[in-house]
């Protein structure tokens, strides 16, 4: 049966668990399914297979498929069904939107926005302090009947100054608070994609805001793959590796070596 990632969330028991309250599940594009359930599981497998042919020297077959990669990604919510964290339906447990001090809020320039994730009850003084609430003032946060009152207090405050403004007022504090950024306005700031992970021994270069990093486009085989390499990675045909008849790269040892 053929399907996409949508359906591979949805079999998976995932996709029940996203959206707001009394409405329909939410797919949230194609990164659970495609790229997390599927993409990163995989390299996973992929990274054990080395480790036993390193001590075993024999090599794997890696099955990964989007189905279980996906529910293993849902396992906390999963398994924390029978505890206050996410014992509601959809949309009403404290993580996937249902409490007002994790979820996000509409400035005064409208179309912008502000992420709030006041957890801790340090953070969550931190929060109502930035938005000049008085705590006596507001009711009691972890009843979950107050949760719609206290929503629409933060939401109204909001409303109140423009998503700089709120910047200014929460950035170097422990409110957990922070602006909601789109690609676009990354780009335009000049940010530079870093590498997910960094290894002392094989450091990654960031990727430049001007070269492809936040726009994509593919590379047609055989085209550009040099100049990206040394980029993106600081690598060297000749130094780090070579090209082999048929395209593919051969790394190179520091005697120059084939691994």
């Amino acid at each position: 049966m053929a399907g996409h990632d949508i359906n591979y969330i949805a079999v998976s028991g995932v996709l029940s668990m996203l959206g707001r309250s009394n409405e329909r599940p939410y797919a949230p594009g194609n990164l659970l399914g495609d790229f997390a359930g599927g993409g990163a599981t995989c390299v996973q497998g992929i990274l054990l297979a080395l480790l036993s042919r390193e001590r075993s020297g024999r090599g794997q077959i890696v099955e990964a498929n989007m189905v279980d990669g996906s529910a293993y990604l849902a396992a906390f919510p999963r398994l924390s069904r029978q505890t206050p964290m996410w014992d509601a339906p959809r949309g009403q447990n404290v993580l996937d939107g249902g409490s007002p001090f994790y979820d996000t809020y509409e400035t005064k320039d409208a179309g912008r926005y502000f992420a709030v994730g006041a957890l801790e009850p340090q953070f969550y003084r931190a929060l109502l302090k930035g938005l000049g609430f008085n705590p006596q003032e507001l009711p009691e946060r972890d009843n979950k009947d107050n949760w719609p009152a206290l929503r629409a207090a933060f939401a109204k405050r909001f409303q109140e100054k423009t998503r700089a403004e709120w910047e200014a007022v929460f950035d170097g504090t422990d409110a957990c608070a922070t602006p909601v950024l789109d690609p676009d306005e990354l780009q335009a700031g000049g940010y530079e994609l870093r590498p997910v992970v960094h290894l002392a021994d094989t450091p990654g270069l960031p990727i430049p805001t001007d070269d492809g990093g936040w726009t994509g486009g593919g590379l047609i085989p055989g085209t550009g793959g040099q100049e990206t390499l040394k980029t993106w990675l600081g690598w060297e045909q000749g130094r780090e590796y070579d090209v082999r008849p048929d395209g593919a790269l051969v790394r190179l040892g520091e005697n120059k070596e084939k691994l």
